[in-house]
């Protein structure tokens, strides 16, 4: 699967028809009458006994290729019946089977070494409802792009025009939006997606070169950037644009119903005054955030990934079919502030080519950022120490912080907030479950009304661990201070450290300057 997946096999994701449903059928189709035990020959007949209570005999045989297969019943010679005698033990091996008149034993089990039609080893009986039975293999993908949201952002200006909304700032509504030029290839790939010729397109792009209308290198500040790291930067920056493709509501936005009244003064003063004290650049509120479910295939037999065989969902043209349910969630979008995280990181030590203490340009700052911090990935070693290793660490123990106190605020169980970190460009998203035990409107309640309290508390509100001083003398995080349940936390709890919010040198103690 891996290799046709490289090889751009086609992938289709399809989604349940709840108006038309699904279609099911009854397996394994070995008919048990309830009443006397008999296994019937045909659930349209009465059993012998006179009694149509059919039921299933809930067994099957399965085999690590995926094949499943129903039991074959022997029955008596000279009565032509057989009914099931189930011992108290779960064991398969344990179960006989005999004539109901003259009592004489047809088998004893469900069939040992009954060969698999692979022909690679026998099946395994079990339980229909066992877990060894049907394993589903599923992902959940946080902020699937749509493609007609994707074929936009390319006719805007692609990735590049992406990358460099971000960088500075998001102060545009949209990519499409952002004044920058565009490169010859981008301006090319539009006019062919336009359905111009691509020969005359060439002969198009060239005169638009010519006439110093597209961008040349060096014209923005992202062309500094080495070609590995621009493209985890658009990488990023793409995932960005997609999640507030759909919408956006940015802090900024916010007035009140009358102007100067107490709300549109909080929204104001308040709010902008709390948001630079958390160091927050920038906070908005995505009400349409996009949560795919999706179930990819099976496994039968052990559970251990490494045991057993990924039998995929195939499609019947060739490549592979995802069985998923889209959702929409609400979510909260927090930037960092690059002036201040790049005065941190300044004084932990890091380097940050083309921009120096004191400097003032959040889209240097950005830029320089982005140049020096390689993000380590979630396998890899929280303990190097590196100017990524560091902005991970503040990026994502900032999120757990703040998705503690958004719990308290919004009324949301814990578990039932999650992340999608974008550490590169320092930010992060917070998103309710699309399923579970959440307040449908609960963080929008928060942005509207009392967004500032919740930044009040995050600064303030106690940051010392019940386990101190062991916590602290440890990793700098724990469950009872920062960790998160698994469903919320996508880096199974590593790379946190209170310290590089909280200590002495860390970034809310950091001089809030140049803003």
């Amino acid at each position: 699967m891996g290799d046709d997946l490289l090889r751009n096999a086609p992938v289709e994701v399809v989604e349940l028809d709840e108006r038309r449903g699904v279609m099911v059928e009854r397996y394994p189709q070995v008919w048990l009458c309830r009443d006397c035990k008999r296994i019937g020959k045909s659930l349209d007949r009465p059993c012998r006994c006179g009694k149509r209570k059919w039921g299933q005999l809930h067994f099957v045989g399965i085999h690590a290729c995926g094949a499943i297969t129903e039991p074959w019943i022997r029955r008596c010679i000279e009565h032509d019946d057989v009914k099931v005698v189930i011992p108290k033990s779960t064991t398969a091996g344990d179960i006989t089977f005999v004539c109901p008149v003259c009592n004489t034993q047809t088998m004893q089990g469900l069939g040992f070494n009954r060969k698999c039609v692979c022909g690679d080893g026998p099946v395994r009986w079990n339980v229909h409802k066992a877990r060894t039975v049907y394993t589903p293999r599923g992902t959940v993908l946080i902020n699937p792009p749509r493609p007609e949201h994707r074929e936009g952002l390319k006719l805007a200006g692609g990735a590049r025009k992406a990358l460099v909304w971000v960088v500075e700032g998001l102060t545009a509504a949209r990519p499409a939006d952002v004044t920058a030029k565009q490169t010859k290839e981008e301006f090319l790939a539009k006019l062919i997606a336009d359905g111009m010729d691509p020969a005359f397109a060439e002969m198009m792009a060239d005169m638009a070169e010519k006439g110093d209308q597209l961008a040349n290198p060096g014209d923005h500040p992202i062309d500094q950037l080495s070609v590995e790291r621009r493209e985890g930067a658009e990488r990023e920056a793409v995932d960005i644009a997609m999640a507030l493709a759909e919408s956006r509501n940015p802090t900024t936005a916010l007035c009140g119903a009358t102007p100067g009244d107490a709300l549109d003064m909080r929204y104001r003063d308040t709010y902008p005054a709390a948001l630079r004290r958390a160091g927050i650049d920038g906070l908005d509120l995505v009400d349409r955030f996009p949560v795919l479910n999706a179930m990819y295939g099976y496994t039968r037999g052990d559970d251990d990934p490494t045991k057993c065989r990924l039998v995929p969902f195939r499609r019947k043209r060739g490549g592979y079919r995802l069985y998923g349910n889209l959702a929409e969630t609400e979510a909260f979008l927090v930037r960092l502030d690059p002036v201040r995280v790049a005065t941190w990181i300044s004084t932990r030590g890091h380097q940050l080519q083309g921009w120096r203490s004191g400097d003032g340009d959040p889209v240097a700052a950005r830029v320089a950022i982005l140049q020096a911090a390689v993000v380590p990935s979630k396998r890899d070693n929280p303990s190097v120490t590196s100017a990524g290793t560091d902005v991970l660490k503040l990026v994502h123990t900032y999120a757990h912080r703040f998705i503690r106190q958004t719990a308290v605020f919004s009324g949301i169980e814990r578990d039932a907030l999650g992340e999608y970190l974008v550490p590169g460009h320092l930010g992060f998203f917070v998103y309710a479950a699309a399923r579970g035990d959440f307040v449908l409107g609960g963080m929008q309640a928060v942005f509207e009304s009392n967004l500032d309290d919740l930044l009040g508390s995050f600064v303030d509100a106690e940051h010392r661990c019940p386990l101190d001083p062991g916590c602290s003398r440890g990793s700098g995080a724990c469950s009872a201070c920062v960790h998160l349940g698994e469903p919320s936390c996508r880096f199974f709890n590593r790379f946190l450290d209170r310290g590089v919010l909280f200590g002495t040198d860390g970034y809310l103690r950091t001089p809030v300057t140049a803003l």
